[in-house]
């Protein structure tokens, strides 16, 4: 079929990958960083001119990279709002990122229809800060000059395709990106217009919502582009998750996520059910705690890295001595104690020394994503294989633990720009279906992941005897804060 191209534009950078359409194999990669200055306390901005993520884009594609690309995929970062006028100008930058200054008004949307329960029949999900929905009642409420300006709503991949093809008149998006909205639903496969006009005070202009396979345009120069996603989405997708499959990924905080053929409604909120790159769902829960509990009990032993923490918690054995860490050191979402701290129990003389502390954190880090994990079994979404995603699924003390406590084969694929060729295999599904030579309704079957494939075997027993020991201590310290 020729070559294509994936595009991904995260919160820091343009990443681009070269791909053969019929293998996916990479043939080229192209990097650079965003133009943009740090936030005033440090870390990212909340507010960025969505111009950066064309100028690093024109950066990483430099040197002739795109040379012979038949067509191109977009992904980029989720929960990023660009507010248009009538004309297409931006009213203000693009508010980006977790951004707390509209945790507020997430509270306020979630009181003004009429709680959780509504808005998980709604769309699926309850607003949080990051949503772009929540961001709109945050712009009505402190920029209401601004908000009465806003004609069209795009977010960051819908703006960079429109870009690629020369502004037209046609402004389209895709299921994945929409279900993280607040305003699009991932069972009806509709926007809520009311929920912007609750947000925001007024009707607007929203993107069209095409299929995974379908094309949004083409360039002037003959370059077709895809339909576009979000990250997450273009991630699994270039991961070439299926049923069965689901992902927990570590970082600072946690997620867990799987494929499903169903939309699922929570009205606890501990489900976000977001739409795929396929035409599936992907719901997704989130505990708040993950590496940062590792880099607690690092900082509290006096080691300086994860990797000697690991290699002490390895001096230890399955269950910790007795030693059980419930992680809630930041509070946590999944369960909902927001306002509670961690615990530590079964300190005995023989249990306190410092590689059982160690063995703990491990232990009860992964236990609270296996607890995510539950969530997901409880609705009848069957997990077969866990991927491992993040730096933290390297350590030998998460990957002893990780399948026993799981009870599943978990999989750990090698570092990868897994977004951008997510994108990029979209770019192949939609060039195919355009000249005939794939079904609009099948993505091209690339080579998987490289991966480390890693069972329970032997150890499911005991994995599944810490678990319970674990499960215990949370009911006894938290009784009835966790159903599935």
């Amino acid at each position: 079929m020729g070559i294509v191209a994936g595009l991904d534009s995260s919160p820091d950078f343009t990443r681009i990958v070269v791909c053969d359409a019929d293998t996916g194999a990479v043939l080229r990669q192209g990097y650079a960083p965003h133009p943009v200055e740090a936030a005033e306390a440090g870390g990212r901005p909340s507010d960025v001119d969505p111009q950066a993520w064309l100028l690093s884009l024109g950066e990483a594609a430099g040197g002739g990279l795109l040379e012979g690309v038949q067509a191109i995929g977009v992904s980029a970062q989720q929960n990023a709002v660009v507010p248009l006028d009538a004309q297409g100008g931006t009213v203000r930058p693009a508010l980006v990122g977790g951004d707390k200054r509209a945790q507020v008004s997430a509270a306020d949307l979630i009181d003004a229809l009429g709680g959780r329960e509504a808005w998980a029949q709604a769309v699926g999900s309850v607003p949080q800060a990051a949503q772009p929905v929540t961001k709109l009642r945050w712009l009505a409420r402190n920029e209401p000059e601004n908000a009465a300006r806003v004609a069209m709503l795009m977010q960051a991949h819908d703006w960079l395709v429109w870009q690629l093809l020369g502004r037209p008149v046609r402004r389209t998006t895709d299921r994945g990106g929409a279900s993280g909205t607040g305003y699009w639903s991932a069972a009806t496969g509709g926007y809520r217009p009311d929920l912007v006009e609750l947000a925001l005070g007024h009707q607007v202009v929203l993107p069209e919502v095409i299929g995974p396979s379908e094309a949004a345009g083409t360039t002037p120069e003959g370059l077709l582009i895809s339909a576009g996603t979000g990250e997450t989405m273009a991630a699994a997708f270039g991961l070439g998750l299926g049923f069965g499959d689901a992902v927990v990924s570590l970082g600072a905080s946690g997620s867990v996520m799987a494929v499903h053929p169903e939309a699922l409604q929570d009205g606890s909120g501990m489900i976000t059910c977001l739409a795929d790159a396929t035409g599936m769902h992907l719901p997704v829960v989130t505990t708040l705690n993950a590496v940062r509990t590792l880099r607690g009990t690092a900082e509290l032993l006096g080691l300086s890295d994860l990797e000697s923490l690991s290699d002490l918690a390895m001096k230890s054995t399955p269950g910790s001595h007795g030693l059980v860490l419930l992680p809630y050191l930041e509070g946590e979402r999944t369960p909902a104690l927001p306002h509670t701290a961690g615990t530590l129990t079964g300190l005995r003389r023989e249990s306190m020394k410092a590689e059982h502390l160690a063995r703990a954190s491990f232990e009860g880090m992964l236990c609270g994503l296996a607890d995510a994990l539950d969530v997901l079994r409880g609705r009848g979404v069957e997990v077969r294989r866990v991927f491992l995603l993040g730096a933290a699924a390297e350590l030998p003390a998460v990957q002893a633990s990780a399948p026993s406590l799981f009870g599943a084969q978990v999989v750990v694929p090698q570092p990868a720009d897994y977004a951008a060729i997510g994108a990029a295999r979209q770019a192949a599904w939609a060039l195919g279906a355009s000249q005939g030579t794939l079904d609009p309704r099948t993505p091209p079957a690339w080579q998987g992941a490289v991966a480390q494939v890693l069972e329970p075997g032997e150890d499911l027993a005991v994995g599944q005897a810490v678990r319970q020991q674990y499960v215990s201590v949370r009911e006894q310290t938290h009784p009835g804060a966790f159903r599935v």
